[in-house]
């Protein structure tokens, strides 16, 4: 790289070759903190391998990920996840049979086992810490309810919400605005308006729409590629990215 970056996350000259098909090929990818990065792209653009890359869920072939002043290169998932990584996939990954706020208890630094949730209760700021966190995403009247009787999108901001108390720094998004409806929608779009700054976002989403609300810088990704960065009009302005991700319609992907 021959000039010197600034940003908090850097992706830097990664490829991620499988079986000799490059899924993955960027020179450079940064995100500053606190920011709200919008990641968009074509199905099989390198959108989810990025962030696997990002999460240590793969290994890159070849290249360089900073996040802050570390390089977190070839480092585990579990390593990267305690340094602040948190991830969020389309389909919520909570506990059906927990209450709610058994879910968040569950997401609390040092409670994935077992045998430390058997022996510990939560403190009287982590209580404080998970009552605050569900009433800002209109959760803390279902505290009580199993997670499996929750509409798709309150589990889409459970999910959040246990990553929030699970002291992560960066948030990785997967397509939070799939199958919502309109007022799901408009909310989540809050939600994660209200987290940047205090934390990092990267949200892969679809939803042309939805990409708006959120505003900000967007990344185009195509062929494991950056094709074009900037705000949505000046994205969906560029020839490249109409021809490989918005199509004729100029609104969304197939």
């Amino acid at each position: 790289m021959s000039e010197q970056r600034s940003d908090w996350l850097q992706i830097t000259e990664v490829t991620a070759v499988f079986d000799g098909f490059k899924a993955l090929d960027i020179a450079y990818f940064g995100v500053d903190k606190g920011e709200l990065r919008v990641v968009i792209g074509p199905n099989g653009a390198g959108k989810t391998t990025m962030c696997d890359v990002i999460s240590g869920k793969t290994r890159p072939t070849s290249g360089h990920v900073h996040i802050g002043d570390r390089e977190v290169t070839g480092w585990r998932d579990t390593a990267i996840a305690a340094l602040g990584v948190g991830r969020k996939f389309q389909t919520p990954s909570v506990f059906d049979s927990l209450s709610v706020y058994e879910n968040m208890e569950l997401a609390l630094p040092g409670r994935r086992s077992v045998w430390s949730n058997l022996w510990r209760s939560e403190s009287p700021a982590e209580r404080d810490r998970i009552h605050a966190l569900l009433g800002r995403v209109h959760l803390i009247e279902h505290r009580d309810l199993p997670a499996k009787d929750l509409s798709h999108g309150q589990r889409q901001w459970l999910e959040i919400s246990m990553l929030m108390v699970s002291g992560a720094k960066l948030l990785l998004v997967d397509e939070p605005a799939a199958g919502l409806t309109d007022n799901e929608t408009a909310l989540t779009a809050d939600l994660l308006l209200e987290l940047k700054g205090e934390h990092t976002l990267i949200v892969i989403e679809h939803d042309m729409e939805f990409v708006r609300r959120l505003g900000g810088k967007v990344t185009c990704l195509c062929e494991g590629r950056v094709l074009a960065e900037g705000t949505l009009d000046h994205v969906s302005a560029d020839e490249r990215v109409r021809t490989a991700y918005l199509g004729r319609s100029g609104t969304r992907n197939a």
